[in-house]
């Protein structure tokens, strides 16, 4: 597709597509999990990424210092418990619910760091979203679920950490030369821990396959719309459709997974949404 033909797409459709190929490879991933640890689909996930993208950028043609490298890995272990995290709260929690939670990262990051009411209000409102879906949206007794809200409250710390360092080192060069150096030290630093969990993959072309394309869907494809899209958005537009990502994934859920959220979720996620909405402003950004 030319350049010609890109600038005519809306810069709003690539972050809308983004989320939805960033949620549909979670639900093929969960479908995954009866076959692998989610962790080990995570760090596949990660693998994946750091290939293409390490195709694409060729980082090695660039000078780098050992303060950088050392950045990078740290990024990338960051990226890698992201991830990994959000895989584990996913196979225990509604997708809906976990995607809502984890947005709590940012909306941190926005409280610790913004000014006035504004951030206030949305830490409030996150605070009480999660208190509806975690009080009224999902049952507490059931297996796994306790575990899982732990698991995306991991997830939402990690993201919270990526932000903060993410944007400390972004400034020193492209971001997505970066991304992709980091991606790399990930898997490679990862690999001891979490590579026997994934060696089942090739037991399977089908599963390998299917793990090739969650890290295409998660990662690779939805990086690069949203390089596409953060040039020529607005503060504001980008604010709305972030704060629409909840909802997204709770759609993505509901169709794919079968996961009709409930009244407590709903109102959960409607909560969040606006937080992530006010909390936004700043432009907090997730790969």
């Amino acid at each position: 597709m030319s350049h010609r033909v890109l600038h005519r797409v809306p810069a709003q459709a690539f972050l809308i597509v983004d989320a939805l190929f960033q949620y549909l490879g979670a639900a093929f991933a969960v479908a995954l999990f009866a076959r692998m640890e989610p962790s080990s689909v995570a760090w596949w996930r990660v693998l994946i990424g750091a290939v293409i993208l390490l195709a694409w950028r060729r980082p090695w043609r660039v000078k780098w210092s050992w303060r950088e490298l050392r950045a990078s890995a740290i990024f990338g272990l960051f990226i890698l418990a992201m991830n990994s995290s959000f895989y584990e709260a996913i196979a225990r929690l509604p997708l809906g619910a976990a995607v809502s939670i984890e947005f709590l990262g940012p909306v941190c990051v926005a409280v610790w760091r913004g000014r006035g009411w504004a951030p206030k209000i949305a830490a409030l409102m996150a605070f009480a979203g999660v208190v509806s879906i975690s009080g009224f949206g999902v049952d507490l007794s059931e297996p796994g679920i306790q575990i899982g809200i732990l698991w995306i409250l991991m997830a939402a710390a990690a993201w919270a950490g990526y932000i903060l360092l993410g944007q400390a080192i972004v400034s020193q060069r492209s971001g997505v030369t970066n991304l992709s150096m980091s991606l790399g030290f990930g898997a490679l630093l990862t690999a001891p821990l979490l590579t026997p969990g994934g060696m089942s993959a090739f037991t399977s072309w089908e599963l390998l396959g299917s793990l090739v394309l969650v890290g295409l869907l998660s990662t690779a494809i939805p990086f690069t719309l949203e390089a596409l899209a953060m040039s020529r958005l607005s503060a504001a537009s980008y604010a709305l459709l972030t704060a629409l990502m909840p909802a997204t994934s709770a759609v993505v859920g509901a169709v794919m997974l079968r996961q009709i959220p409930t009244s407590g979720e709903l109102l959960g996620l409607v909560l969040i949404s606006i937080a992530v909405w006010i909390a936004s402003s700043s432009k907090l950004k997730r790969v």
